[in-house]
């Protein structure tokens, strides 16, 4: 690998001020990535990036929220003065909803899944053939939690994008009705989660022709923000699991790993 900053290979991280985000940033800027390290809040978020990287050379950033389609175009319309392409894109950005609050649970829903699906498509223009993207997922997205019948829906090897777009519509109708939980559907969480491992599968269909593999990783159970600190992995150890994912064998694509490993979905 060369050492000048052109031959680096550069990854671009999602939600990453902070914990897996971060972590998964400083430990891809160790491995010879100059990273493209994103947030939802600005100040935070250069406060991030600098501590990485006080020179600014190996790590810049630039504000993202996942959620808001201005944002995205923002992101894109200026990469190029950021970076010359993107060869790892990693989708962390993500939140937690496991109650019955209706506005969190579509919260999660457009954070999770939509929010990743648009950031996606929006910096597909920059990554090349053998570029990758790395959709940070949970055990908690295996499709188990569902009904048998959501589960078959959702497992379908044909599923289109149209369709899956369509099942998580009918999810946030069924919740906006009150009718979530008897219909079969798990928490929104997880839901969000399921949709984000069919999308994986799609994508990889749709840009195997282009050379970009698409894989989801689970990054564990971890001391985060989210999983609390009776979290039986440490931040470092779950961020190795979606370094691990980035590193994954050129041949592989629509799978769901921990640790390197493929796991059930």
């Amino acid at each position: 690998m060369g050492s000048a900053a052109s031959d680096r290979p550069i990854a671009l991280v999602t939600g990453a001020n902070r914990g897996l985000g971060l972590e998964t940033s400083n430990q891809l800027h160790a491995q010879g990535f100059r990273v493209v390290l994103t947030s939802r809040k600005e100040i935070s978020g250069i406060a991030a990036a600098r501590k990485l990287d006080p020179d600014g050379k190996g790590v810049v950033y630039h504000q993202l929220d996942v959620t808001d389609r201005q944002s995205i175009s923002a992101l894109a319309g200026d990469l190029p003065s950021l970076a010359s392409r993107v060869d790892v894109l990693v989708n962390n950005a993500g939140i937690g909803s496991w109650g019955a609050d209706q506005r969190q649970s579509i919260r999660t829903i457009e954070t999770n899944y939509f929010g990743s699906r648009d950031v996606t498509d929006a910096l597909l223009p920059f990554i090349p053939g053998g570029g990758r993207v790395v959709m940070v997922s949970s055990g908690l997205g295996e499709l188990s939690y569902l009904s048998r019948d959501l589960r078959s829906k959702f497992a379908d090897p044909s599923l289109t994008r149209d369709s899956l777009d369509a099942l998580v519509a009918s999810y946030v109708s069924a919740l906006e009705s009150g009718e979530a939980k008897g219909s079969g559907w798990p928490s929104a969480y997880s839901v969000s989660k399921v949709a984000l491992n069919s999308l994986t599968r799609i994508l990889a269909r749709e840009l195997a022709s282009r050379g970009i593999r698409v894989n989801s990783v689970c990054p564990g159970w971890v001391r985060t923000d989210m999983g609390g600190r009776g979290a039986s992995r440490s931040v470092p150890v779950g961020a190795r699991s979606i370094v691990l994912g980035v590193m994954l064998p050129d041949d592989v694509t629509g799978g769901f790993f921990r640790d390197g490993k493929k796991i059930l979905w």
